[in-house]
C-alpha cells in the first residue's frame, strides 16, 4: 500500500563544503533520496521510518561553524507511475532525435532513446538535458572517448553511444541513478557504456575527448580542475546545469585551466556552455 513521505528542505551556509558533509552523516538515517538545490539540498525519508527526534544522532547541527535551517512537509501518496506515464510526452530534438518512453510508439528517428527515468534526472524535458542534447548531436562523436559527469538516466551516454562513441564512462553518486542508467542502457543495446557510483572522476588521467557535466554551478566550479586534467589536448567540455547569471563565474574558473568557450546556449534561466582549451 502506498505511503506518506517527510520532506527535510535543508538550507545550509556557507554551503560548501558542509553540504557534503551534512549529506554523509544522514545517510546513516533511512532517507531514500536526495535533491540538491541551491541553497542546500532536500531529504526524502517514509513516514513509517520518521519519528519526532529523528536528527537527533546527526552531530553537525551541534557545529557553530555552519548555519542550518530547515523546514519539513508531508507528501502523500501518489501513484508516481501514472502520473509521470499522463505528464511525459516524447521529445524532439532537431529533426532526427526523439527521447520518448517504452510505453510511446516507436517514432522512427535516426537517433531514438527509450528512457525510463524513474527518480532520476534527464528526459530531455529540462531546459539544461535539452541544451546539452543539442550540443551532443552537433559533435562529432564517432570513435571518442565519451564521461558523462552526472549521469542521471544516462540520456547523454545514450545519444554518445548510438552516434558512434568508442568508450563512454557514466558517474553519478545517487544509487537510483545508477540503476536507471544501467536500465536505460540496456534498454537501449548500448554495451559500450560504464556506468560507475562515484562523486568524481575516478581516474583523472584518463583522456576523454569530450566530457558532458550536467549538474549545478557549484559542483562544476568544484570539479573544473578534474576536467581538465582529464581532457584530451583537442577535446570538449559541454556544461549545463547553472543560470544565466553564473556563467561569468565559471567562464572564469574554466581560464584559470586555458579553457575557452567557444559557444554559448542560453534556454529561459538556464545556460549551457561549450570549452576548448586555448
Amino acid at each position: 500500500m502506498a505511503h506518506s513521505y517527510i520532506v527535510y528542505y535543508f538550507t545550509i551556509l556557507p554551503k560548501i563544503p558542509w553540504s557534503d558533509i551534512l549529506l554523509a552523516q544522514l545517510n546513516s538515517l533511512p532517507f531514500e533520496s536526495f535533491e540538491l538545490t541551491d541553497v542546500g539540498f532536500n531529504a526524502f525519508v517514509s513516514e513509517k521510518q520518521h519519528n519526532s527526534n529523528f536528527l537527533a544522532s546527526i552531530p553537525l547541527f551541534k557545529n557553530n561553524d555552519v548555519k542550518i535551517d530547515f523546514r519539513l512537509d508531508i507528501i502523500e501518496p501518489v501513484n508516481w507511475n501514472a502520473k509521470w506515464e499522463n505528464n511525459f510526452k516524447p521529445i524532439h530534438i532537431g529533426e532526427n532525435c526523439v527521447i520518448r518512453a517504452d510505453f510511446h510508439p516507436q517514432l522512427n528517428k535516426k537517433y531514438e532513446l527509450v528512457i525510463n527515468p524513474k527518480m532520476s534526472f534527464g528526459t530531455g524535458h529540462h531546459q539544461t538535458t535539452f541544451m546539452m542534447m543539442e550540443f551532443a548531436l552537433n559533435e562529432i562523436v564517432e570513435g571518442k572517448s565519451v564521461l558523462d559527469m552526472g549521469c542521471g538516466t544516462g540520456v547523454l551516454a545514450i545519444i554518445n553511444s548510438k552516434m558512434g562513441a568508442k568508450k563512454i564512462d557514466a558517474i553519478d553518486n545517487d544509487p537510483w541513478c545508477i540503476e536507471n542508467s544501467k536500465e536505460n542502457a540496456l534498454q537501449n543495446q548500448c554495451k559500450n557504456i560504464n556506468v560507475i557510483f562515484g562523486s568524481e572522476i575516478i581516474n583523472k588521467k584518463s583522456s576523454y575527448d569530450l566530457i558532458f557535466a550536467n549538474i549545478n554551478r557549484n559542483v562544476l566550479l568544484e570539479q573544473i580542475p578534474a576536467f581538465a586534467e582529464a581532457l584530451s589536448l583537442k577535446g570538449t567540455i559541454l556544461l549545463s546545469g547553472f543560470y544565466n547569471k553564473d556563467t561569468p563565474i565559471l567562464r572564469e574558473r574554466a581560464g584559470e585551466f586555458d579553457l575557452k568557450i567557444v559557444e554559448e546556449k542560453q534556454k529561459d534561466k538556464w545556460s549551457a556552455l561549450k570549452f576548448k582549451y586555448e
